[in-house]
């Protein structure tokens, strides 16, 4: 699991929780009519804006905001590194009986060792990387699409309160559970908006973000060493790729050594 996404919606809860039972009335925070109206209306929306096979396929691309499974660049550079010296020592074939953990540089050392031409292996490398890209923009715009609808519903549920409260005039001791419907959905709205969907997307933007440079270090990484490129510059090209507080760790031990 990822700890930051789960610590800082739990966090969240936790605050707001705690505002509300320590209040005078806690249980007044609570309506289903509000639930039903800001609940039902986000599903709804993202079901007329996403077709449904999208929206389903889309939950396990989501779930990747609260996991914390991909590899590091540092570690991909190290692989990559200890690859090129395999192959300047044995064979392009020894490639395959090395250990590898990342799923997509698994699949690219297989291409790579089946004797595929470099510049053939580049173009299903970028297109399998293209597709992956492609499925974290999509949970991005639904999560967004669903941040966006949560305070709109909030305040339809506000104008129904409103509109029911007003229609009760006459008869005072009915205008209180109108009046909550009417503020308790646009604090649902927003509650879900600001704290879950919204940070969501932008954690799965940063994932997004963290994935190309990876693909990109592998793509760059086997074209170099299909190439015959030495293992020192391979690994120098790699660094220029990483941020420069990572590039001191991801140095491998012969460069050090050098």
């Amino acid at each position: 699991m990822d700890r930051s996404t789960v610590l800082g919606i739990a966090l969240g809860l936790l605050l707001i929780g705690g505002a509300v039972i320590l209040g005078p009335a806690a249980r007044s925070f609570w309506s289903f009519p509000s639930v039903l109206i800001v609940g039902g209306g986000v599903i709804a929306t993202t079901f007329i804006r996403f077709p449904a096979p999208v929206v389903l396929g889309s939950a396990r691309v989501i779930g990747r905001a609260f996991t914390d499974r991909m590899e590091s660049p540092v570690d991909l550079v190290h692989d990559l590194v200890r690859l090129a010296y395999t192959v300047r020592k044995d064979s392009l074939l020894a490639m395959e009986r090395q250990v590898v953990r990342d799923r997509f540089l698994r699949r690219a050392v297989e291409l790579c060792v089946d004797g595929i031409d470099p510049s053939t292996v580049e173009l299903v490398l970028r297109s399998e990387g293209a597709s992956i890209l492609e499925r974290h923009e999509r949970g991005q715009r639904i999560l967004r699409g669903m941040g966006n609808s949560s305070p709109a519903f909030g305040m339809i549920g506000t104008l129904i309160g409103l509109v029911q409260m007003l229609t009760m005039m006459g008869d005072p001791s009915k205008i209180g559970g109108s009046m909550a419907v009417a503020m308790l959905t646009t604090f649902y709205g927003a509650l879900l908006a600001y704290l879950v969907f919204l940070p969501l997307a932008d954690k799965l933007g940063e994932r997004a973000r963290q994935e190309v440079i990876n693909r990109e270090i592998i793509i760059q990484g086997l074209v170099s060493i299909l190439a015959g490129t030495h293992p020192r510059l391979v690994e120098r090209h790699l660094l220029g790729l990483l941020d420069p507080e990572m590039q001191p760790a991801a140095r491998s031990q012969h460069s050090r050594a050098a």
